[in-house]
């Protein structure tokens, strides 16, 4: 058998990434690695909050009359909106975090409303490869590094 032959030929076959985004490119720690849990913890709360203020505010709700599709899909949007024009949500950029395409550029804007509809979901969210990301981040083709 040849040294060609006894390469891994699918991504199954791959040996585990030493840190989370190393088969991505990307540095251990620091400046462009992926963002870590704790961060992200973060800016999703930050980003729930802001997400429930400005349902309350447009819908005139009050917590009695709390509506989480409402709050969902102000959350939805206001993902959308923003990381196309600042990098992030609001809560990535308060944190430290962008989002970035995986050749390294400006994330357009196809891929933050897949990626923003798919988080809506919740569910690609809990599914996290080795590189820590997400089933949304890897179907928008995108990743969540520090800034």
């Amino acid at each position: 058998m040849s040294a060609a032959s006894s390469k891994p030929t699918t991504f199954g076959q791959l040996p585990p990434s030493r840190w989370p985004g190393e088969r991505l490119g990307l540095p251990n720690v620091g400046a462009g690695s992926v963002g870590r849990v704790g961060r992200r913890i973060a800016a999703l709360a930050i980003d729930q909050v802001l997400a429930t203020a400005a349902a309350f505010w447009v819908f005139d709700y009050t917590f009695p009359d709390y509506n989480g599709f409402a709050v969902s899909g102000m959350y939805v949007l206001l993902q959308i909106v923003f990381i196309p024009t600042i990098g992030g949500s609001i809560g990535h950029r308060l944190t430290g975090l962008r989002v970035i395409s995986l050749t390294r550029g400006w994330a357009g804007v196809w891929r933050p409303v897949l990626r923003s509809v798919l988080l809506g979901l919740a569910i690609p969210a809990l599914v996290w490869d080795s590189d820590q990301r997400g089933f949304h981040d890897k179907i928008a083709g995108t990743v969540l590094i520090r800034s």
